[in-house]
Parts: C-alpha cells; structure tokens; sequence
C-alpha cells in the first residue's frame, strides 16, 4: 500500500509539471482582429501526400519521423525495487528504444502560432527491465503531444512532451508461477510518461532532441498487485521532417489572430470501469476476490477563457460496486467470503473544481472533488480527477481518466465517451 501511496503522489506530480509547462508555452497573440489571413495553397496538386492532408486538414502539415533511445533509473518506490526479490538485488535500470511518428502544422499559421508549434503523432517502443525474468519485456503502443515552452534562439528551443499508451508483454504476478512479482499484477498496463527536452535544429530536416524522461506503468487497479513502475530517464533522439514541395510562404507579419470568443461550453461525460480493492478485515486488508462495476458521469459547465484554458465546476455522479464491501469471521480451510451493501452505500455526488489545457486534437484536464452526498464509509472522499480528453467530432470525444484519494491513493478508472453542448471553439486545424 505504502508503494502505491508513493507512486500515485509521482503520477500526480508529473501531471502538475506537464499542465504549468503547457500553460508557460503559452505565446503572445498580439493584436486581435475579427478576421484572419486566408492561406492559398496550389489548386493543381501532383503529390498524393498533399491531396490526402488537404482531406483532413484545413492547415497545412509536416510529416515527420523520430527515433529515440532512453536510458533510465527505476524508482524506489516499492520494498521489491530495493531488493526484496528473487535475487536479492535492487531492480534499477531501464533502456527503452522508441519510434514515433508525428505531424506538425507549418510555421506562422494560426494553429503553429496559436498553440507554440504543437505536434502529435503515434509511437512504439520496446522496453529492456533489470529482473526481466519476473517482470517481463513490455512493449508500449502510445499517442503523444508536444509543443514549445520557449524558443532560447533561432536553433534552440525548450519543449514539453506527454505519452500516453497501452504497454503489453509484462510477466504479471501469479502464486504458482511467478511468486516473486509483487509489484505487477496485470499483463497490460497503463503508459504515462511526460518528458521535457532541448531541440536542436541541425539542418532544414533534422533535429537533435535531449532531455528528461518520467515514466509510469499501472493498471488502474483494475487487477492485484498494483505497486506500479516508475523510471527517470534521459532522452536522447533524432527527428527528421518530410518538407513538401509546395510549402506555403506565410510571413509572420501578414498573420493575425482572430478574437477569441469567450463563453460557456457544458461537457456530459458518462464512464464506466472495474477495479479490485482492499477489504477491512481484522485491522488488515484483504484483497477482494473479484473485480467490482464502476460508473458514473460528469456534467460540467466550463468557461472558455481563451484558446488554450477552460476552467469550470463539475457535478460527478458514482456507482463504485467495490464501495463498503465487508467480509466476516470464517472457518480456516472454508472459503472467505465478501458480501456487498445495499444500492444506496454504493452511490454517491461530489462536485469538482475543472482546470483544461486546451490544444488540437487533445484536451489535458485536472479535477479536484469532494463528496456531499453519500451513504457512508468509502464514499466520503475527497477526490481527484486526471483525465486525457480526446476529439472524436468536433463536439464529441473519448474521456480517459483516473480517481484518486488524498493525491496518492488509487481509486477509480474512468473509460467513456463524453459530448459538448453550445462549443464556440474555432478549429483551425481540421475541416
């Protein structure tokens, strides 16, 4: 417990750093005018690449491929780390290789100018762990974004990067054949990583990419052990870019930022999960031997104060089917059994405090929370949300999250679709 105490406090800490440092990206807009610079690309295009952009993007891109190596420290954080293991050795080093694609829109268009130069894109690497034996060979499939943070000089910049994906080829604890992995109790896991590099342009097309690298891996809760993973690493890369042709020639100059229409958006999220957690037994806790529904759903007004921050107040419903489960006394050599509270010690209503970081495709948000209305016990909580939101449509999108208690205690996955009503946001950069 006190592992996952510590590893959800780093999880937590990660996610503040990535949100101040997306807000200190934040650019000057200059004067603001109630219209815009038209682009005008080539009406007679020849290259198959640029048909297929002109499909899905009303601003011009640029493709591009990175490959990345990082060298890293695990941490601490749990007794098994530290040596009590199969071998008696503390478990601390990482090496992950990493391949990415991503796109980013030209320079000096309003979305380059709006959001510091985003980019974003797909990638996959492959993990190489000490005690590979219990721990396994995890290979991640992920989505990331990034943008710059400042620009030191002409070739130099300071930016941010989050990942975020799914890592598969664990060795998950079990009794019988892998006793000695306490830490990881699941053969998929969740990836979370938030990095911060220098970028240094080599020539037209390349870069040389350095920095720092804070990884997570946890299932959720969603299976036992969850103690987790976490590595520091330094990151190390090169990125080459696809220029077109036909690139379009913006002075920065002619560019001018529209007026922002400040307003009220409303996002109904609804989301549902499982998750396994502790029983009070005997002034211990028990794991629970099943995995218990969760649902819910969140409605929050949010005020759009700009492109790039919505803030707002939330109204979160739960039905946590783990919440107030009890067991009792029983015959050594019986199965223990677990009995669940009626309906109503299962649901409850908390309201939230919502922060967003606003940018193309993916929207970054932060939830603070307290139950007002509750039966009892587990229900009373006050609560935190880190969520990744995701655009399907323009007014709709895919919600990933997760609940935890206190900053540090795991909760809750929250998986579901959410949908926005009366969203003025203007897009430039997709049609």
């Amino acid at each position: 417990m006190k592992g996952e105490k510590i590893h959800w406090k780093i999880v937590w800490v990660l996610t503040i750093l990535l949100f101040i440092s997306a807000i200190a990206s934040a650019q000057s807009l200059g004067t603001s005018t109630e219209g815009s610079t038209a682009i005008t690309l080539r009406e007679n295009n020849s290259d198959p690449s640029e048909l297929f952009d002109s499909l899905f993007f009303s601003t011009p891109i640029i493709h591009r491929l990175g490959v990345e190596i990082r060298p890293g420290y695990i941490l601490p954080t749990n007794p098994y780390f530290k040596g009590e293991n199969s071998t008696s050795q503390p478990v601390r080093s990482s090496f992950s290789t990493h391949l990415k694609y991503s796109f980013r829109f030209f320079p000096n268009t309003l979305a380059d100018k709006i959001y510091a130069k985003p980019y974003q894109g797909i990638g996959l690497v492959a993990y190489n762990l000490s005690h590979s034996q219990e721990l396994g060979t995890p290979f991640v499939f992920y989505l990331f974004q990034g943008a710059q943070i400042s620009q030191i000089n002409p070739k130099l910049s300071l930016n941010y990067e989050w990942n975020f994906g799914l890592s598969l080829g664990w060795k998950p604890y079990n009794r019988e054949t892998n006793p000695g992995n306490t830490v990881i109790g699941s053969k998929a896991n969740a990836y979370i990583n938030t990095n911060f590099y220098f970028s240094w342009l080599l020539s037209e097309r390349l870069n040389f990419d350095t920095g720092l690298s804070i990884t997570h891996f946890s299932n959720g809760n969603t299976k036992f052990p969850n103690a987790g993973l976490n590595t520091l690493a330094l990151k190390a890369g090169v990125l080459y870019s696809f220029a077109r042709k036909s690139e379009p020639q913006i002075r920065p100059s002619d560019l001018f930022i529209p007026t922002f229409k400040r307003h009220i958006s409303y996002d109904l999220v609804m989301f549902g999960s499982w998750r396994r957690t502790g029983v009070d037994f005997l002034d211990a806790q028990v794991a629970s031997p099943v995995a218990y529904p969760v649902m819910g759903f969140c409605f929050a007004p949010m005020y759009n104060f700009g492109y790039k921050l919505r803030l707002g107040v939330s109204l979160d419903g739960f039905y946590d089917g783990s919440a107030n489960v009890y067991t009792q006394d029983y015959i050594a050599g019986t199965e223990q059994e677990f009995f669940k509270p009626p309906l109503d010690e299962q649901l409850a209503l908390g309201i939230s405090g919502r922060a967003e970081y606003v940018m193309p495709y993916f929207t970054v948000g932060l939830g603070v929370g307290k139950s007002f209305l509750y039966s009892k016990g587990d229900l009373k909580a006050f609560y935190q949300i880190i969520a990744l939101k995701t655009e399907i449509t323009r007014n709709s999108f895919v919600h990933i999250g997760y609940s935890i208690k206190d900053f540090h205690m795991p909760n809750f996955l929250m998986i579901g679709l959410g949908f926005r009503f009366n969203n003025q946001y203007p897009s430039f950069y997709r049609k």
